[in-house]
């Protein structure tokens, strides 16, 4: 599929909403409580999906300069992320070589090299071996074959990207080919590299991954799920949505456009008036708001348990300098959001999902359904079918 302008993709969704209608997919499809509760099933996710295709750990503020790290655990490696020297990311499996210690235990943070607690072996920020302490008494090793084990990992449109999985076993990365053109094209259009990370927290939930990613995709539970907050403002079943084969954009109705229901908006610009969500396979949502800020939501399994997950939130936000705000206003605004977000999660959405998970490890959990207007979750899960496949 072309990318369509926004203007007709507005357009389409004042039709929708004139004629109580939404896009929908070819049909209905089923699907069964395995998918969120089988050991067998969460291993080969793991494996041939987050082991093979590029997915989002960062934005690239939250490493600003050389020797700036975070640590974060992928479905199958524990990993720190650095920015090196020459401005590029590099990522290691976060693991001394030696015997096996966790070599960096900080969330975050700056340094001139990692060093191992347990004996004390160091590195560079670009892998290679440094040091073994009292190496007279230790023996002779090729300290080419001991450094960091690499993960493949590109930084494009101001965020972060890896494969988990060892680029000495074969993986690499192509994050322009992963996305295709249209969709590199629009997070190119988005300059996502130019805004802020102004706020990023991660929460570890009792739900596994794809119950998070479903549920942040899904503009049909907005007024039941979130009646007080997300579905006084957003239109619920209304969405256009467009198929790029692995990944989607979908376009949300807020409830300021009805003033141009009976009355044609002509050439103005109605952006103000709709949510431009993205979903990116395997495992993140952009959500793109009205004021062009950014929330990114992504959703990692649990490297055991298909029952748990690791959610992340990022705010990206225009600058204190681009923002013409005074610092004052601009730490109120986005403080304020973050607030509203935290707080849609913990006390609407958590707990749901929280609780699905619950019930979808019944032993006589029945076959369950995806309907024709879940459009992008229908997306999803096709495009996750053949990556198993």
């Amino acid at each position: 599929m072309t990318a369509a302008p926004r203007g007709d993709r507005i357009r389409r969704a004042l039709d929708h909403l004139r004629n109580d209608t939404t896009e929908e997919f070819d049909s209905v499809v089923p699907f069964g409580p395995e998918q969120y509760r089988d050991p067998g099933i969460a291993q080969r996710e793991r494996d041939l999906v987050f082991g093979r295709v590029p997915s989002i750990v960062a934005h690239a503020t939250e490493l600003p300069k050389p020797g700036d790290f975070l640590t974060l655990q992928m479905p199958r490696n524990k990993v720190i992320v650095v920015r090196q020297k020459d401005g590029s990311v590099k990522s290691f499996v976060n693991l001394c070589r030696h015997r096996g210690a966790l070599l960096e235990e900080q969330e975050k943070g700056r340094c001139r090299l990692f060093s191992c607690g347990y004996h004390r072996w160091s590195y560079d920020t670009d892998g290679s071996l440094r040091a073994i302490t009292r190496d007279n008494t230790f023996g002779e090793i090729d300290r080419t074959r001991f450094g960091l084990i690499e993960l493949p990992t590109e930084e494009r449109h101001g965020l972060i990207w890896m494969v988990d999985d060892a680029v000495d076993s074969g993986a690499e990365i192509d994050v322009a080919s992963w996305l295709g053109p249209e969709v590199d094209d629009i997070l190119a259009g988005y300059r996502l590299q130019d805004l802020l990370a102004v706020r990023s927290e991660g929460f570890d939930e009792p739900a596994n991954w794809k119950l998070m990613q479903d549920a942040f995709t899904d503009n049909y539970h907005i007024q039941y799920a979130h009646p007080n907050t997300a579905g006084k403002h957003v239109h619920t079943n209304v969405q256009v949505v467009e198929d790029f084969g692995r990944h989607a954009r979908m376009l949300s109705p807020r409830k300021k456009i009805d003033r141009w229901l009976e009355e044609d908006p002509g050439d103005r610009d109605l952006g103000r008036y709709v949510i431009d969500g993205h979903f990116l396979l395997p495992n993140s949502t952009l959500l793109r708001q009205p004021d062009d800020h950014f929330e990114l939501l992504t959703f990692r399994p649990h490297p055991t348990d298909p029952g748990r997950c690791r959610m992340e939130m990022r705010l990206l936000v225009p600058s204190l300098e681009a923002s013409g705000m005074t610092k004052e206003k601009w730490e109120e605004v986005w403080d304020k959001n973050w607030k509203i977000l935290l707080a849609v999660l913990h006390q609407e959405d958590f707990p749901l999902l929280r609780a699905a998970q619950t019930g979808l490890v019944s032993a006589n959990a029945g076959g369950m359904v995806l309907g024709r207007n879940e459009v992008v979750n229908q997306i999803f899960h096709r495009e996750l079918r053949k990556l198993l496949a």
